[in-house]
């Protein structure tokens, strides 16, 4: 812009008239003048060109700034996710609400996956756990109190993964799946008193006396690795997985997708697909020892209202479910159970 400014000036001066009269000199300064005020327009143009150019940059430049400022400042809010089995029916999720505002930072960002896990049920809290993590970033506080062993010999703990987030829950493999796809940094047993509440610690309370006030705390900023010694074991969950063979694929119903009762499958989609079914095809499925024969469609609208179909899940699983209606309400089923489905081509091989 100083380069601009200066090129004006010089343009103004050379293109003011001369009153020459009729000295030579004089004619021939005019005609210097004249050329060299040619010259100057081309540079002015030119320096218009890069003043416009410039300042569009300088904008575009300034709004990214400000753009990145902005993410920076929406990162650096801390954020806890809370679960846990208590349901929606007393008072406990309400409790450690207010334990967490009372010790975290102003501005903490409280959010939930959900508090309908059925109760005691570790491995359908890891599976919603796992499910979730994915989608939040680096330095995300993940809450979880779903504790069947509370007041035993269990560790609390608070652990951080390999990905930067954070998990403060019991060690009873809750955290498995997530630390098999993530990995883990490291694992802290919360045993300094600071990190608890300041009241006597109940022996059935934990989600309110020990994993929210140090969710809080670590949203305040505190280092995890204070918040006791480091475990190097963590309890492993062993979840059950299907099996494909030359029949089939043996697995097991392990949840409902409520509240629509759809049952969920550990059968992985891709295996599904090695069975050789084509959308359409009609599959006969065993469901705890049960035979019915469902179709394979991409959707629920695939089959009528009121109709059971077979379908791959948002999550890449088989489900059985029914179009605008409850299967696990309608057939009786409740997880866990067995599920068999065969090969396409199975009964034409006995029959050969």
């Amino acid at each position: 812009m100083v380069l601009f400014c200066g090129w004006l000036q010089i343009y103004f001066v050379a293109s003011r008239p001369l009153n020459c009269g009729n000295n030579t000199t004089a004619r021939l300064s005019v005609v210097i003048g004249h050329l060299m005020t040619l010259g100057l327009r081309r540079a002015l143009r030119f320096a218009l060109m890069a003043g416009v150019v410039c300042g569009v940059t300088c904008c575009s430049t300034l709004a990214q700034e400000e753009q990145a400022g902005a993410a920076q400042t929406r990162a650096a809010r801390p954020t806890i996710v809370f679960m846990t089995d208590f349901g929606t029916a007393n008072d406990a999720v309400a409790i450690c609400r207010a334990v967490i505002f009372g010790i975290a930072p102003p501005d903490v960002r409280l959010t939930d996956i959900t508090h309908q896990v059925t109760p005691f049920q570790i491995e359908e809290a890891a599976r919603f756990l796992a499910g979730v993590t994915g989608y939040y970033p680096a330095g995300t506080i993940f809450l979880v109190v779903v504790d069947p062993g509370v007041g035993t010999s269990r560790k609390a703990i608070v652990a951080k993964s390999k990905k930067g987030q954070y998990f403060v829950l019991p060690d009873n493999g809750i955290i498995t799946p997530v630390i098999e796809r993530d990995g883990l940094q490291s694992a802290h047993e919360i045993t300094n008193r600071s990190w608890m509440i300041s009241d006597a610690i109940s022996s059935t309370f934990h989600g309110r006396d020990i994993f929210s006030p140090a969710a809080a705390h670590l949203a305040a900023g505190w280092d995890f690795t204070q918040a006791g010694p480091a475990v190097d074991q963590l309890v492993q969950l062993k979840p059950k997985a299907s099996v494909m063979n030359e029949r089939g694929i043996d697995g097991d119903v392990i949840g409902l997708d409520d509240p629509y009762g759809s049952l969920v499958t550990d059968v992985p989609g891709e295996d599904f697909k090695k069975l050789g079914y084509n959308v359409g095809d009609k599959v006969t499925v065993q469901i705890a020892g049960k035979s019915v024969v469902v179709p394979y469609v991409k959707t629920f609208m695939g089959v009528p209202v009121g109709e059971s179909l077979l379908y791959i899940d948002s999550r890449g699983r088989v489900g059985i479910a029914v179009n605008q209606g409850n299967y696990a309400t309608k057939f009786n089923v409740a997880p866990p159970v067995k599920i068999f489905i065969p090969r396409k081509d199975a009964k034409s091989k006995t029959k050969q």
